[in-house]
């Protein structure tokens, strides 16, 4: 059995007289692909953000590595994991690579990780380019990049695609499915594309209105659904699940 990189336990999020996240017991196994679903507002950048310290939780507990996350040892944490959450944000003037430069001084990680992530991400040719001149697929790459830069052992990307073309998103896809072999990562993967994360991700967790509908791997999902696609089985499983 894979080792556990993330285990939350009874997890919430109350936002005023909303709750956001509602009790969510989630399980993410070493050296696997994790797609996180559910509908607009279900609770995923939430939940997402929860794991990362950005919100604070109003119940429940998170264990990262094995280790209870929490103030005390949440920078410690952190330090192994990457993320993209949301839009990237950068200096428009400044170039790909200087971009990257400021982000890897933060992070006290060898300069040399720099031209590794352009070339894992294929924007090497572009890294001296101003990110005014980037496409929004180039800028999504970036943001891969600049969440890899510590080569982390879990990786983080809420909608990884959003905006991408057809072939940037085979591009990103392709990616995603080749970093545990090759670099030992764990990824969570967050997005509204059901078929790109039925092509990439091992295990699913489907999440809606907060509450966790189905957690399990890919395979089992499918045999439940009986041959339907995965789009079907969403559907079945968030019926009347109101989006927040």
């Amino acid at each position: 059995m894979s080792n556990q990189i993330v285990r939350t336990f009874g997890l919430s999020k109350r936002y005023g007289d909303s709750l956001s996240v509602s009790n969510l017991d989630m399980t993410v196994s070493e050296g696997k692909i994790y797609g996180f679903l559910g509908p607009n507002g279900a609770g995923k950048s939430t939940t997402l953000k929860m794991l990362l310290g950005l919100v604070r939780p109003s119940g429940g507990e998170i264990d990262v590595f094995g280790k209870r996350f929490n103030s005390k040892n949440r920078m410690k944490i952190l330090k192994n994991i990457g993320s993209l959450i949301e839009t990237p944000s950068y200096y428009g003037h400044l170039t790909g690579k200087e971009n990257l430069e400021i982000i890897q001084t933060i992070l006290k990680v060898p300069k040399s990780n720099i031209d590794k992530v352009l070339k894992i991400v294929r924007l090497e040719s572009q890294a001296e380019k101003k990110v005014r001149a980037y496409s929004l697929g180039m800028k999504q790459r970036l943001g891969i990049a600049s969440a890899m830069l510590a080569f982390p052992k879990l990786l983080i990307l809420d909608e990884p695609t959003n905006g991408l073309d057809p072939s940037g998103i085979q591009e990103i896809r392709d990616l995603i499915r080749s970093l545990p072999k090759k670099y030992g990562m764990t990824v969570i993967v967050s997005s509204h594309l059901l078929s790109e994360i039925d092509q990439m991700a091992d295990d699913i967790g489907i999440i809606a209105k907060g509450r966790m509908m189905f957690q399990g791997s890919l395979e089992a999902l499918h045999t439940m659904g009986e041959g339907k696609s995965l789009e079907e089985i969403f559907l079945e499983l968030t019926k009347g699940e109101e989006s927040l």
